[in-house]
């Protein structure tokens, strides 16, 4: 059989899998992997604006198969989009079936080699943060080579050079195909107590831990505009620090950005610069945490007109609270703005001791957060016809603009051997012209209840519900949402939801959201199936989002892991 490549991710697949395989007929090293597959069959449904594609099914599916042997490891994914779900991914669309990840690696002394494709990240990715989310269709990987280096005890080395992914094709690349753009990074850091000891005696006896670190990553993408002149080199620094006790943990990271004109900020010079506080405290029964933020001008892409979700090279952690309730994890999600903003989170969590007057015989738990977010304290800089900066921050100062707002207190308790319940408010701000692109609307003002309870009838068979209201004057008015959940361990699940759209104060046309599912669990496998509607909504991961449109239909998923 001969075989031919469509293209040089596709060879180097090849390779890496005919290497890998060669290597199990000599020494019989590890194979493991994993699957995972969702699909929908859609319906059209006129009264939630739900559309019937052309191919009325759609289709995700990946396939990881690793393989290590001693200091060696190689592995593969496929992936299948034929159709992608509609609304997936988030930025360049996916098409056809083919390679979408290969890599091969080995350790000797010390040293790491990677080849093809890599995740890293630099700190909290303030400079670069390579990764995959694969339900938003987020996926940046690197594709080129990757260094790790240990030269002594409490010291780490890394360097890398690559292109970034930009989409994938399987019907003209075989697979993904990249940006055109380069990005080179490299990053230092020192624990000073596992390297020096000596210097810090007192420190180690009482398990404190210091780390220090620094990186600096560069782009490269040609100048071949003609009306503007781009920088084709643009580099980015940052520092970070890091102090841990057996109670406090610390951390602070810094970046500046040189100037980076692209369509993200309307072509300016303006350098960007960032900074992120974190710090965290723990004891038994209590956990404090505070954070605060400030974001200028840090949108860096290895592709300056790339869209929002396409070639980022770094990452701005958002301090907004991830909420698991369907309402507002939907509804009125956070986002980092990315051109700039100033933000802070502060968190009490603490456990009420069973047998005091609030605990009671099963004790009770507290958590109370609030997050914000502002906008830059900004001047626009008028005649900028020279240096073309286009505005002035006072760093770390929030602007006037309120951009996001959100309150929420939960109280868990167990009530007996077999119930557990949980009640839940919260209050949101919510810019929904600015977070989410819709000129005009006004600022949301809305409040949240949530109920939720679990009933254990035996040790394999339980129930969980949630009864979720929020009310509001603006937008879409008030909504309801019911949920069950009923478990039968080890193997089967069932589960029922409504989302209920009343309006309240605000007209709208009232539409009841229903959907159940069935699923089924044996091993490292796990099916399942639902069938209902689907509201137009945000979902989003770890503070990035994508819009998601109302659907109607039958969903399976299935996933498997060896």
């Amino acid at each position: 059989m001969q075989w031919t490549c469509s293209g040089r991710s596709l060879c180097l697949s090849s390779l890496a899998i005919v290497a890998s395989f060669s290597l199990i007929a000599q020494d019989g090293g590890q194979i493991h992997g994993n699957f995972s597959m969702d699909g929908q069959f859609y319906n059209e449904d006129e009264d939630i604006g739900a559309q019937k594609p052309p191919q009325t099914w759609g289709s995700n599916s990946w396939g990881n198969l690793n393989y290590s042997s001693g200091n060696f490891r190689a592995g593969v994914r496929f992936e299948s989009y034929e159709p992608a779900l509609l609304g997936y991914p988030a930025g360049v669309p996916y098409n056809g079936s083919g390679i979408g990840y290969r890599f091969a690696s080995y350790t000797k002394d010390d040293i790491e080699v990677t080849v093809g494709n890599f995740y890293e990240q630099f700190g909290q990715g303030l400079a670069f943060r390579s990764y995959e989310e694969r339900y938003l269709g987020v996926d940046n990987a690197m594709d080129g080579l990757r260094v790790k280096f240990r030269p002594d005890t409490g010291i780490y080395l890394k360097g890398f050079i690559g292109q970034q992914r930009l989409g994938f094709d399987g019907a003209s690349n075989g697979g993904f195909f990249n940006g055109i753009g380069i990005v080179r990074g490299i990053d230092g850091e020192v624990s000073l107590t596992e390297a020096w000891p000596r210097l810090f005696p007192k420190w180690i006896e009482k398990g404190h831990v210091l780390t220090v670190g620094g990186c600096f990553v560069s782009k490269y993408e040609a100048d071949d505009d003609p009306l503007y002149e781009f920088p084709e080199n643009v580099g980015l620094y940052a520092a970070r620090l890091n102090y841990t006790t057996s109670h406090w943990n610390i951390y602070t990271e810094w970046a500046h950005k040189i100037n980076d004109p692209n369509t993200s900020n309307s072509n300016i010079y303006k350098d960007g610069e960032a900074l992120m506080l974190n710090a965290t405290y723990s004891t038994k029964g209590l956990g404090l945490s505070a954070g605060a933020h400030s974001y200028d001008n840090m949108v860096y892409r290895s592709g300056r007109g790339a869209g929002p979700f396409d070639l980022n090279i770094n990452f701005q952690p958002p301090l907004a609270k991830q909420h698991t309730y369907n309402l507002p994890a939907t509804l009125y999600p956070y986002a980092t703005q990315a051109n700039g903003e100033v933000g802070g989170q502060g968190e009490i969590f603490y456990k009420f001791k069973k047998g005091s007057k609030l605990g009671g015989a099963k004790g009770m738990k507290l958590a109370l957060n609030w997050s914000g977010a502002w906008s830059l304290d900004s001047t626009l800089i008028p005649n900028d016809t020279v240096a073309f900066d286009g505005y002035r921050t006072n760093f770390f100062s929030p602007g006037k603009r309120n951009y996001y707002q959100d309150l929420n207190v939960e109280l868990r308790k167990k009530v007996s051997e077999h119930w557990e319940l949980a009640l839940t408010y919260l209050n949101f701000i919510y810019d929904i012209d600015q977070i989410q692109g819709k000129p005009g609307k006004p600022v949301i003002y809305a409040e949240m209840f949530v109920l939720e309870g679990l009933h254990n009838f035996s040790d394999k068979n339980s129930v969980r519900f949630e009864l979720q209201h929020l009310s509001t004057k603006q937008d879409q008015g008030n909504w309801a949402t019911a949920v069950a959940e009923f478990t039968f361990s080890p193997h089967w699940f069932v589960a029922a939801m409504d989302q209920y759209n009343y309006g309240g104060s605000v007209k709208t046309k009232e539409i009841h959201y229903p959907i159940g599912s069935i699923g089924y669990i044996r091993g490292g496998s796990r099916f399942s199936m639902s069938y209902g509607r689907q509201r137009a909504g945000i979902f989003c991961v770890g503070g990035v989002c994508r819009v998601v449109p109302a659907a109607n239909g039958l969903s399976l998923s299935i996933t498997s892991t060896f």
